[in-house]
């Protein structure tokens, strides 16, 4: 009888997100950040691949509440919910929206929603992390162009419409290409390679994505599974 294999600790993500672009973007990121920090707990923990839970427009909290409640009927143990600050700071997003529908959520009796919840908040956006590895980000365009040419050369955080300087960016890197060579490329099809292969060495310079892994954290020790 192999004792081993029946101790081996699991986790079931879900992920809540603003729209399509940011779950191909996102998904990655939160698989390999959960198997990241799987490292500093005790035991062998298998993280099983980031389930999307699709959110219902219209009352954010009210939103979130039944994508907890689909959370737990698919059996996800952690939900990430990502919402993007579209500001400088985090700070109204936490009490306008985030605090609020957390509440909300862990004041519910009974087990009938998920209850371990991790936010992701990029500042300002979610196009933010993208610019955390311009090598990357200029690989996938297809550009050797500087990136003061390219006008990505700020701290990401400091942009106030990121996906606005992605494009500019874009742009730039096509205007001095033949037209035979010149291919059309749009940002939407930035997302799921550069999430795939963003380093996360390079996002943890950013504070948004260092509270996202304390949050992380926080999920394992409510798990039992980091002290």
């Amino acid at each position: 009888m192999e004792l081993g294999l029946s101790m081996n600790k699991q986790i079931i993500i879900g992920l809540s997100a603003e729209g399509r672009t940011d779950v191909r973007f996102l998904k990655s990121i939160i698989q390999r950040s959960f198997e990241m920090i799987a490292f500093e707990c005790e035991g062998q923990i298998e993280v099983f691949p980031v389930q999307f839970i699709e959110k219902e427009r219209g009352d954010f909290q009210e939103a979130i509440i039944k994508c907890g409640q689909q959370a737990v009927k698919r059996g996800v143990m952690v939900l990430c919910v990502h919402c993007d600050a579209d500001a400088k700071e985090d700070s109204e997003i936490f009490k306008n929206k985030i605090g609020p529908s957390f509440s909300r959520i862990c004041n519910t009796e009974g087990q009938s929603v998920c209850k371990i919840l991790v936010p992701i908040i990029p500042v300002a956006m979610t196009e933010a992390w993208m610019l955390s590895d311009t090598e990357l980000l200029k690989s996938e365009i297809g550009t050797d162009k500087s990136n003061a040419e390219l006008g990505i050369d700020k701290f990401p955080e400091y942009y106030s419409d990121p996906k606005e300087c992605i494009e500019n960016a874009i742009r730039i890197s096509r205007q001095n290409l033949t037209r035979r060579r010149r291919k059309e490329l749009t940002i939407s099809e930035l997302y799921l390679s550069v999430g795939q292969q963003v380093s996360l060495k390079m996002l943890d310079k950013l504070p948004s994505y260092c509270k996202f892994k304390d949050s992380i954290r926080h999920a394992f020790r409510e798990l039992n599974y980091l002290r």
